[in-house]
């Protein structure tokens, strides 16, 4: 039962994509440190999430053909 909730949680905050799950505790991890350094953080998160948008696409794209 332990070892069926735990895969059910692995599989819903990773998904189909780890890099993603990656980038959302980076974002998560960066906006805590630098909002504890008393800087203003509200962009970080955005600025993250696009990063991991892309290097998340990038690695989906088929490779092109030259």
């Amino acid at each position: 039962m332990i070892r069926r909730v735990a895969l059910a949680v692995w599989d819903f905050v990773v998904g189909d994509d780890w890099r993603l799950a990656l980038a959302a505790v980076a974002a998560i991890g960066l906006t805590a440190i630098v909002a504890a350094l008393g800087l203003s953080a509200w962009w970080l998160a955005p600025l993250v999430a696009l990063a991991a948008l892309r290097w998340s696409l990038r690695g989906a794209a088929p490779k092109s053909r030259r």
